[in-house]
């Protein structure tokens, strides 16, 4: 039998101790910082899809595992592994290099070769190959790190192994990757420079190994081969397949109550990661010397059900916690993810703090059977290579998260039950526990306001799709809990975001959505019988919820019209060869994970290209959800992209303010004539007049920027790219800590706008109208500022008390501004029961204003007959 690592006399110097940590915490840094990176740009080519996402995942770890395999007996049986360790980290540096240039042009090819709507199982094969790879030069290197510094250390002291040690530097050197690249590093260098700084480190641990370790041959003998304990090898792949698993499933319920941004999973990856290292560390300080007495992996196998079974217990009481660390916290950036971080800590700390445990303790008893620490790497990384896809993909959304994690609870149950020696009334106790957790609600987190119900709730890949009805019967659609993506209430607002676009196009023929929300957008579009429209959404579950809202559309059945592609938009763009008249972008959050991809200056580059001649691109943005500072990031991608564009408002709301950036593929101005003719003869099965688009005046009336404006505007502003992703990190800030109100970010906006008619209308022969068409832009700007200091009151008198004057003045600026002489009419005619002069004098001063309009004179006219 192999000595026992803690029995071997140490014969090298103590420098070799802190040197090695030093060197796998600066791997360990690099490594995830790497990962990071990688798996974002791979995301820009393969998608965000389940599968795509998934597989990346899993050819990391492959490639991981490939190199502690291939690579580890040869570095356990060599006399200098210090080399080796240097050649893996010269590897990983140097591919990493490489990767900066290699990395778009593979993705490209990837993407060709997946094409438009691949099936499931070629998406996954090629996203898996492809990323195997493509990576594999640089994680088959990373593979083999741990496994050579272990030998290089192999007889370091008398006191054990220095394995749980190493393995401990190796994973806080992560943490400390994960909270720089996403907090400090991608924010500011952006992906390609930070992956040079991270090749840089791994060039550097090399060329400090090599120096200091130079001469050093390691004395110990190679550890024989000998039969591994039994159970060993399956117990090393079962322990990284539940490990990996419970983490997928407690990220998968934390999302229905944290923000879905790059922040969030790098506070949930740190805390999983400190809790690993805390393990580790004290296997090394505490446990090694009895890794070979007493039931020691039992009782970290049953530790670890109980640990797990807490920590699912946990999600049930998450938004309270959540609720009370903000009340002691206060609001603002730190605040919230102080509450994500203590939700992390509470699921997550003790779970993979044992965790750590175990695997230090599992790699030592594979060194001391002669299984060897590469070959338990591997084993132990090829299990949770599996996890992402078993536990994510097929068990949680057939059975539900709490189902899946007391299956994780279960299987660490099982696996310590077949273990001789442990203490069986712990077992049962554990076993009972288990039995009582399964009866307790699923965790599904869904606010239902008071008299509300749950109309709908399906449970993804991806994530959790719900629709809510509240006591008023509004409906809104909302994933995970926390990101809303329309309501029933706003149908209006919806269906303008298609409407408008596709006015601005004489003749569209076929159009593309990118992004289906509640569907009534891209079903507003379809209403138009002479065009056929494509839908690209991400999430089936949101299709399939999308029924709900458009039944007022289309009477409760499919539109002919509307063909809906299940996949991610950004890839679809790229990988289509299809042209299209009309392209409208939805108004992805841009603080949710994957969505600032949406707002590049590469996928705007993209869509222009899939444009027909003649053909319009509306981008719209959620004003609401976004700071001042990233909309100007997103306007200078867009202009970049496309220097002659225009800027125009879907509506005319101060709560949820949504701006459109509109480009035409030959960069002309639009032509009042041809669109004059597109509104008299819109082929919609519902008026235009439903939805606020009387005439051509209230087409037009939204635009508030030209190209020269938003030039000026964007000047100066970093363009949001796919190597410099600054949306995705400058987004979630408001997220977290808003800084202003909707209307306060709107009207500043304006205020730095500015729009001429002859920007945006080609020249006419009617000299009147350009001056009516500013004089409506102006009256639209004071029409807002009206609004901004307006408190809602059921109480007509009230109300006219806060709007008749400026509304009035409004309507003397341009009379036909409809949205101020439409609330007026209606306030007068309510009026009319309680102050019957009240209303006359109103009344009288529409008609005065705006003698075109019937409508306020026969409403005077009926006053007046009534009069006694």
């Amino acid at each position: 039998m192999a000595e026992p690592l803690a029995g071997r006399a140490g014969t090298t110097t103590a420098l070799n101790l802190p040197v090695a940590l030093a060197l796998m915490l600066a791997s360990g840094f690099a490594a995830l910082a790497c990962q990071i990176i990688w798996t974002q740009q791979t995301a820009i080519w393969l998608g965000h899809e389940t599968t795509a996402v998934l597989a990346v995942v899993g050819a990391f770890f492959a490639g991981l595992a490939v190199g502690a395999f291939a690579l580890g007996r040869r570095v356990e049986t060599s006399a200098r592994p210090a080399r080796w360790y240097a050649a893996c980290e010269l590897v990983i540096g140097a591919w990493g290099l490489a990767l900066v240039f290699l990395i778009a042009p593979a993705g490209q090819a990837l993407l060709e070769l997946t094409g438009e709507q691949p099936s499931v199982v070629w998406q996954w094969s090629l996203a898996f190959v492809g990323t195997f790879l493509l990576l594999l030069p640089a994680t088959a290197a990373m593979g083999a790190t741990l496994p050579a510094l272990e030998r290089v250390l192999a007889r370091q002291s008398a006191s054990g192994t220095a394995l749980g040690g190493l393995y401990a530097a190796n994973t806080f050197g992560a943490v400390l990757g994960v909270l720089a690249a996403a907090f400090w590093l991608v924010p500011t260098f952006g992906l390609a420079r930070t992956a040079m700084a991270c090749a840089a480190l791994n060039l550097i641990c090399a060329g400090a190994t090599l120096w200091l370790f130079r001469g050093r041959a390691a004395t110990a003998a190679p550890t024989p081969m000998t039969a591994p304990a039994p159970g060993l090898i399956p117990l090393l792949a079962l322990t990284g397949l539940l490990g990996i698993g419970y983490e997928v499933l407690v990220v998968r319920v934390l999302r229905q109550m944290a923000e879905n941004t790059v922040y969030t999973f790098a506070m949930l990856l740190a805390v999983y990661l400190v809790g690993t290292a805390l393990g580790a560390a004290a296997y090394q300080r505490w446990l090694a010397r009895r890794a070979q007495t007493g039931a020691l992996g039992e009782k970290l196998l049953l530790a670890l059900a109980i640990a797990c079974l807490l920590g699912t217990a946990s999600l049930w009481m998450a938004e309270g916690l959540k609720a009370a660390v903000l009340q002691v916290a206060g609001s603002g950036l730190v605040a919230a993810l102080a509450a994500e971080a203590t939700l992390a800590a509470v699921a997550f700390l003790w779970p993979t703090v044992v965790m750590g445990a175990l695997f230090s303790h599992l790699c030592t008893q594979a060194l001391a059977s002669g299984l060897g620490f590469g070959r338990a790497l591997a084993i132990n990384t090829l299990g949770a290579a599996v996890a992402p896809f078993l536990f994510g993909v097929l068990i949680a959304p057939a059975a539900g998260p709490k189902a899946a994690l007391l299956l994780v609870v279960a299987g660490y149950l099982l696996l310590a039950l077949r273990l001789p020696r442990l203490s069986l009334p712990a077992a049962a106790t554990a076993a009972a526990a288990l039995a009582l957790a399964w009866l307790a609600p699923p965790l599904a987190f869904v606010d239902v306001p008071e008299g509300g119900r749950i109309v709908s709730y399906r449970d993804g890949a991806l994530g959790a799709v719900s629709v809510v009805e509240d006591a008023g019967g509004v409906a809104r659609l909302r994933i995970d809990n926390r990101q809303q993506e329309g309501s029933s209430a706003t149908l209006y607002a919806d269906a303008r975001q298609a409407l408008l676009p596709l006015l601005l196009h004489p003749a569209p023929r076929r159009a593309l959505f990118l992004g289906l929300g509640t569907g009534v957008t891209a079903n507003a579009a379809a209403q138009d019988t002479q065009l056929q429209v494509d839908a690209v959404e991400l999430l089936p579950e949101v299709i399939a919820a999308s029924s709900h809202f458009t039944r007022p559309l289309n009477d409760g059945l499919p539109n002919p019209r509307l063909h809906v592609i299940t996949g991610d938009a950004r890839r679809f763009v790229r990988a289509t060869s299809r042209h299209y008249d009309l392209i409208v972008a939805d108004n992805f959050h841009p603080a949710r994970s994957g969505s600032a991809s949406l707002y590049t200056v590469e996928h705007f580059r993209a869509v222009r290209a899939r444009l027909a001649p003649g053909g319009v691109f509306c981008q719209w943005l959620p004003l609401h959800q976004l700071d001042l500072t990233t909309l100007r990031s997103i306007v200078r991608a867009f202009v970049d992209a496309e220097p002659q564009a225009w800027a125009l408002l879907s509506t005319f709301s101060l709560e949820t303010p949504v701006l459109g950036l509109v480009t035409r593929a030959d960069g002309g101005r639009f032509d009042r004539a041809q669109l004059q003719a597109r509104l008299q003869g819109a082929a919609l099965t519902r008026p235009l007049s439903d939805f606020g688009l009387h005439d051509e005046l209230a087409l037009w009336g939204g635009f508030v920027a030209g190209p020269a404006s938003l030039a000026r505007y964007a000047n100066g502003a970093p363009p949001n790219s796919d190597n410099h992703p600054i949306v995705a990190y400058r987004a979630p800030r408001i997220t977290y800590a808003p800084d202003s109100l909707p209307r306060e970010r709107l009207l500043a906006l304006l205020g730095e706008l500015d729009v001429a008619p002859e920007e945006v209308v080609s020249t006419t022969t009617d000299g009147t109208w350009p001056p009516r068409l500013a004089a409506y832009w102006q009256a639209r700007d004071r029409f807002l500022l009206a609004g901004r200091d307006v408190r809602p009151s059921n109480d007509v008198q009230r109300m006219l008390a806060q709007v008749r004057e400026p509304l009035l003045e409004v309507m003397r600026i341009s009379p036909e501004f409809r949205p101020a002489y439409d609330p007026l009419l209606q306030m007068a005619v309510a009026l009319a029961r309680t102050d019957a002069p009240g209303a006359r004098a109103l009344l009288t001063e529409l008609a005065r204003l705006q003698p075109a309009r019937a409508e306020g004179l026969r409403a005077l006219q009926t006053l007046e007959q009534a009069r006694p």
